[in-house]
């Protein structure tokens, strides 16, 4: 029992109920004691749904505070806007209680910057849900990379050709920079962009362009083609959309000296450069991509979860940190910066 951590969920919003069913799933690793919302009225019938779950009753918090103050809660999962995490990481990190959030870490990455840095000088665990590295595929494509039998790696392709209706971004603050950041990038693409870089290594220069298509009433982009030198000196593309009807799954391809990986729809293809083809995975039943932004499975938040659970257990890091969110960030703001301007744009590294 004492390796069990008791979380709270900040937020009753669209992932919301995920994050219930990914906690329910986890009996023996974690215990969700409320959620806290901000008056939408939403967190009580979510909280019901949780006690059906789970077994137990599940409570409303009334603040933010209350919840940051209860001498039983271990960590938080955060699930708003980003335009909100400041106070209420900052709420969290001052009680001593650790951080797992939802991405992006901020709207841009100063704020980023500012929040990894805050939770680093309270001494609290900050992880950021990057539920794409938990997917078996992933998961494989890590141990063939660090294996070393595939050689140096030359090229990168990133795909994200996804679909929204107008009416997701009907939503008050959705898609704008006072909320979210951005648009495509730090919405959607960011979760490929965070598994990619953890394959590939950063980027160290970037030449790009963003657009607001005719399908889309927004302030923020909605389209970005972009061109992508590494650090280690492959070169890549990335291109990512929400206008692409009826939107399909994101996909990253590798091609190293001695093989070329695909992954996609929850599986890794393999394909040797002496004539061997392998497949890893499981075919996922979505990933989110269409015009249902909750299509996929909470399986992969119940990965993450479990794994922040026995991170603060063993006092080791998280899969993904407060750290290394800062990479992608980076250079989602690089790519923005690069359309903006038209140059090319270097990343510090």
């Amino acid at each position: 029992m004492q390796n069990i951590k008791t979380c709270v969920i900040i937020g009753a919003g669209m992932v919301a109920k995920t994050h219930v069913l990914a906690c329910a799933a986890s009996p023996e690793k974690i215990r969700l004691k409320g959620i806290v919302d901000s008056g939408s009225g939403r967190a009580k019938a979510l909280a019901e749904e949780a006690s059906k779950h789970a077994g137990y009753d599940v409570t409303v918090y009334s603040s933010v505070e209350a919840a940051a103050h209860d001498k039983d809660v271990d960590f938080a999962i955060i699930a708003t806007p980003p335009n909100a995490h400041f106070d209420i990481v900052e709420a969290f990190a001052r009680a001593g209680k650790d951080i797992l959030m939802e991405k992006p870490v901020a709207r841009n990455t100063d704020e980023a910057e500012h929040l990894v840095a805050l939770c680093r000088d309270a001494g609290v665990t900050l992880g950021i849900i990057f539920q794409h590295r938990m997917r078996a595929a992933s998961q494989k494509a890590r141990a063939l990379v660090d294996g070393g039998t595939l050689g140096e790696l030359g090229l990168c392709e990133i795909s994200v050709p996804w679909w929204r209706a107008q009416s997701y971004y009907d939503e008050p603050g959705r898609g704008t920079l006072a909320r979210d950041g951005g648009g495509v990038l730090i919405s959607q693409a960011i979760h490929t962009i965070d598994l990619a870089l953890s394959l590939t290594g950063p980027v160290s220069r970037v030449q790009a362009m963003a657009a607001t298509t005719r399908f889309h009433r927004m302030e923020t982009e909605d389209y970005v083609a972009a061109g992508l030198r590494f650090a280690n000196g492959a070169v890549g593309s990335l291109v990512a959309s929400t206008a692409s009807f009826p939107g399909s799954a994101e996909s990253i391809v590798l091609h190293f000296d001695n093989a070329s990986l695909r992954i996609a729809s929850g599986l890794l293809h393999v394909d040797w450069r002496d004539g061997r083809q392998e497949v890893f995975g499981g075919a996922a039943s979505g990933t989110g991509g269409g015009a249902d932004p909750m299509a996929f499975t909470h399986e992969w938040h119940q990965g993450v979860f479990e794994d922040f659970a026995d991170s603060i257990t063993a006092r080791r890091p998280p899969v993904v940190t407060g750290e290394a969110a800062l990479l992608s960030h980076r250079l989602i703001d690089a790519i923005i910066n690069s359309a903006e301007t038209g140059k090319e744009v270097e990343l510090q590294q």
